[in-house]
């Protein structure tokens, strides 16, 4: 079984649909999931989340969709969750409410946007001078928390950051990285940043073993009319996500 993951689009429909093109010449997969935070950013909220529907994917909530969803006098918002909850019709920001948090997905596979029992809470990741790295193995597995031992594998995304780590005796968590956003600043205690490093459009496929066979993952990177979406965040007024769509890294501050 090839299961592709999707994560992290925040609302770049270009991004989007190329990787759902390197996908079908791939020759696509038996289940594509997403893992959330679809349409947050200052982009294509409405376009993106019009693909989704259609596509009618198994997803999970991520952090953002639950902002955008929300009030709009919510004091948590963002400036990116205000301009996609702008964009959105109340029947869209219901479904994206309505979103589980975690989700099996195929036995032994579970989806989560960021932890198992949180939506916004780093599962592999810790702040180290104010950059996103892989967190320390007994971190993880203390926010694994009482994850049924059940699962082999857990798709997370959240990060923005491609990882693979197999926890001993536990799962394998995998990360595919972002589709939309390659780099974003967080200014949430410890403030910090994440880079992917190239403004390339992340996602993974995961082949199930069988019969004796491995599990396989696959982490790609896409190339796609990147100089376009930039020029829609800065029509945005968002010069840091163009900066950070067309190179993968945050402006120096």
């Amino acid at each position: 079984m090839r299961i592709a993951v999707l994560a992290d689009i925040h609302g770049n429909v270009l991004a989007l649909d190329a990787v759902l093109e390197d996908l079908r010449r791939r020759g696509g997969a038996d289940l594509s999931v997403n893992l959330g935070d679809s349409v947050s950013g200052p982009l294509w909220p409405r376009e993106t989340m019009e693909r989704l529907q259609a596509l009618d994917l198994p997803t999970v909530r991520g952090n953002h969709d639950r902002r955008v969803a929300a009030d709009p006098a919510d004091e948590t918002m963002w400036a990116s969750d205000v301009y996609a909850q702008e964009r959105l019709t109340q029947a869209q920001r219901d479904i994206l409410f309505a979103q589980p948090l975690t989700l099996e997905i195929a036995p032994g596979v579970i989806a989560f946007h960021a932890r198992p029992d949180h939506d916004e809470k780093y599962l592999a990741d810790a702040v180290v001078n104010g950059q996103l790295v892989r967190a320390p193995l007994d971190a993880i597995r203390r926010r694994l928390g009482g994850l049924d031992p059940k699962y082999r594998i857990a798709l997370c995304g959240h990060s923005h950051r491609a990882e693979l780590i197999r926890i001993p005796h536990g799962p394998v968590i995998f990360n595919p990285g972002s589709i939309g956003c390659p780099a974003y600043d967080d200014d949430t205690p410890p403030a910090h940043v994440s880079e992917q490093g190239s403004p390339h459009a992340r996602y993974g496929i995961v082949t199930l073993g069988g019969g004796g066979q491995p599990d396989r993952f696959e982490m790609i990177a896409v190339d796609y009319d990147h100089e376009a979406a930039a020029r829609q965040a800065e029509q945005a007024g968002r010069p840091e996500w163009a900066h950070g769509l067309r190179t993968g890294f945050m402006p120096p501050k």
